[in-house]
């Protein structure tokens, strides 16, 4: 099928009238009308069309829409349908050939318009049924960033954030119902931040200004080993570095981080790019907490943790593009199945410091290949009321890459 069946029109404060020529003539046509609650009372009274309100769980309202395949149906949706809207997720069940979307403007570019702010050096995020830690991730000095709240809130609890990180100096801006008749723009600091009387319908814009003492959190590897909450368990800042490098993240990536101990590599994998992806595997009960509230902390709670021991947990894990084994090489059977889980091209990282993981690396790299690095970190320490240096265990790590052409041996630049 490929007649266009289903329109999506994007719609503003200023409700059916707003709407392009285009947008009406679609919603005119149609025969069955979807929605929230707040777009369908904006319609007349004499409206006698066929009327669906959006289900909980939504998933089932997608169902009927998918069961009702050829009728003509018309969705409103907020703004623009597919910015963090319902256009994204139909999509994912109907092909575009069969669906015409007209969007309205996004509260982003409403915001934008309102406050002067040029959209491409804004940071966009949304917490409409997303964990609020996700902000952190987003948080940095000079950030400007535009939030799409889930109700009256969200403020509160952004605020609540920004103080805790230390910004609360950030201006702090409420947006409410744009575009129509009961506007209403807010603004404060994140530290006085205490308006309780707010629209459900609302966005939250933020600069974020650091207080004088607070320490940044950058999103390049190698995060102060103190911004992890470990029993010791911990891959060190340097080390860390050096193996998010042999990691090679790409947006859109999966790492499993077999033995994932305190979560630093799977955590500060997805904190490379907003878009990575990763698992965390650990049987340790008190460092899946240690886990969880990282993932949290830092802004990555879509981190995904499995409980259990790697070989017997794995084989039903979604292929990954990337393997760190940080704990447990010396497990039977785990090279094995972590290697032919590994799609063609990966590359898998493993860590060692004692003499048995080495002897199994060289087990592994006598099979597959691969290259060897050994890693020496000394830090400053005091000694009397002097300082002196003290070495760091020494850590071998073995880097491969699964039916790969590419290989760091032999890279050369193309300098014509």
């Amino acid at each position: 099928m490929s007649k266009k069946w289903l329109s999506i029109i994007g719609i503003g404060e200023d409700g059916i009238e707003g709407l392009s020529l285009m947008a009406r003539s679609l919603f005119d046509q149609a025969h069955i009308i979807i929605g929230g609650e707040r777009h369908l009372a904006i319609l007349s009274p004499n409206d006698t069309r066929e009327k669906i309100i959006w289900k909980s769980p939504f998933q089932d309202s997608i169902a009927e829409i998918v069961q009702r395949r050829g009728e003509s149906i018309c969705i409103l949706a907020s703004g623009d349908p597919m910015c963090y809207g319902v256009g994204a997720t139909i999509l994912k069940h109907i092909p575009i050939a069969e669906v015409s979307i007209i969007p309205s403007l996004s509260a982003f570019s409403l915001a934008c318009s309102r406050l002067g702010w040029n959209f491409t050096e804004v940071d966009c995020l949304s917490l409409c049924g997303r964990p609020t830690y996700l902000l952190q991730s987003y948080i940095y000095p000079g950030a400007k960033l535009l939030i799409l709240s889930e109700g009256k809130n969200t403020p509160r609890i952004v605020a609540g954030i920004l103080r805790k990180r230390g910004y609360g100096d950030s201006k702090f801006t409420v947006l409410e119902r744009m575009g129509g008749i009961h506007e209403r723009i807010l603004t404060g600091t994140a530290a006085n931040w205490n308006e309780t009387d707010i629209a459900a319908l609302n966005t939250i814009a933020v600069e974020c200004i650091a207080d004088w003492e607070t320490v940044a959190l950058s999103s390049f590897p190698g995060l102060p080993d103190h911004a992890f909450h470990h029993d010791g368990q911990l891959t060190k800042r340097e080390v860390r570095a050096v193996t998010l490098s042999s990691l090679a993240p790409l947006p859109g990536e999966l790492l499993w981080d077999i033995g994932a101990g305190c979560g630093s590599i799977s955590i500060e994998w997805m904190r490379s790019n907003l878009k990575c992806r990763a698992i965390a595997v650990e049987q340790n009960s008190t460092r899946l907490n240690y886990i969880a509230d990282n993932a949290a902390a830092l802004g990555t709670p879509n981190l995904q943790i499995i409980a259990g021991k790697a070989p017997e947990v794995i084989p039903d894990l979604p292929t990954p593009d990337a393997i760190f084994i940080g704990g447990g090489v010396t497990a039977s059977g785990l090279f094995d199945i972590c290697w032919n889980a590994l799609r063609p091209g990966g590359r898998m990282v493993a860590n060692v410091v004692t003499l048995e993981g080495e002897h199994t690396l060289f087990q592994w790299y006598e099979k597959v290949g691969g290259n060897f690095t050994r890693i020496s970190i000394q830090r400053a320490e005091p000694i009397g009321k002097f300082l002196g240096w003290k070495g760091m265990s020494q850590v071998t790590q073995w880097v491969g890459y699964k039916n790969s052409k590419f290989k760091i041996q032999n890279l050369k630049l193309n300098t014509n």
